[in-house]
């Protein structure tokens, strides 16, 4: 396969360890250039930090490290202001002036598509119409890529997901052994993400689940902060050869493809 450019569109820095890392990583080492962008830098986002530290400008780092480790040739920030974690993006008045919820549709495509065309892209890499879990800046994600592919001319958009399918059953299964808090409503995973019979592409990342768990541990910032256990902390707690069992499949959707196509590469054309 001759190489190709792939930009890979993320809401917050640590979405792309947590989602496609292994991809990323897959396509730097067999030569393909891989572009990272992110809409915002995150800043609303929980972590302890020091005295004097901008939550903002330490994900960036953050970012940075974890596109090293993936092999990434370049790194974009839209510069957008990080809508915050509640389902609506929280409050208005408390919201930065430019959110990325608030961001006018056709100018944050224009921006995004710009790049695409600098890069002269293959393949855009976005989130389903669900934003996975349904923060407002994945969702955001999912209507700005969109256009952008469309105005660029991008031939190849994937919508990065999981599978929801085995996610709802270990869910439920742990909820007959394990209480969990009171906010945690399993029945909310029921239209998170993507059922299995939608997904296209499933990809194994196996070989390079070292490259993402350090993309992971690039993030430190998001091991820490709130009430319990950040969800990236626990992630890297799982001993190696699980690791590379339960993250090993990176899941994606491509709408142009027929339904029931089941491909295990990006750029596999799918049936002709």
């Amino acid at each position: 396969m001759p190489p190709r450019t792939a930009v890979f569109f993320h809401a917050h820095p640590d979405d792309e360890a947590l989602l496609t890392a292994g991809t990323m990583a897959m396509l730097a080492a067999e030569g393909h250039r891989v572009v990272l962008v992110v809409a915002t830098a995150g800043e609303r986002g929980l972590a302890d930090l020091g005295p004097g530290e901008a939550l903002g400008e330490t994900r960036m780092k953050e970012l940075y490290q974890s596109a090293a480790v993936l092999g990434c040739a370049r790194v974009e920030c839209l510069g957008y202001g990080d809508s915050g974690l509640s389902p609506k993006g929280g409050v208005a008045d408390e919201r930065p002036d430019n959110a990325f919820i608030d961001a006018d549709t056709e100018k944050a495509a224009t921006a995004l598509a710009e790049i695409l065309r600098e890069e002269e892209a293959d393949l855009l890499t976005i989130y389903d119409p669900a934003g996975g879990y349904g923060h407002p800046d994945h969702l955001q994600v999912h209507r700005v890529g969109k256009r952008a592919a469309e105005i660029a001319g991008t031939p190849i958009v994937l919508e990065a997901t999981v599978n929801r399918d085995p996610l709802l059953r270990l869910l439920r299964l742990a909820g007959k052994v394990y209480r969990f808090p009171p906010e945690f409503d399993v029945r909310t995973f029921e239209s998170a993400y993507a059922a299995g019979e939608t997904i296209t592409h499933r990809v194994n990342v196996r070989r390079y689940s070292r490259q993402k768990r350090a993309a992971m541990a690039a993030h430190v910032s998001q091991a820490t902060g709130g009430d319990s256990d950040r969800t990236l902390a626990v992630m890297l707690k799982v001993p190696g050869p699980l690791y590379r069992l339960v993250f090993g499949t990176e899941w994606y959707v491509r709408r142009d493809l027929p339904p029931g196509t089941r491909v295990r590469h990006p750029f596999d054309p799918g049936p002709k």
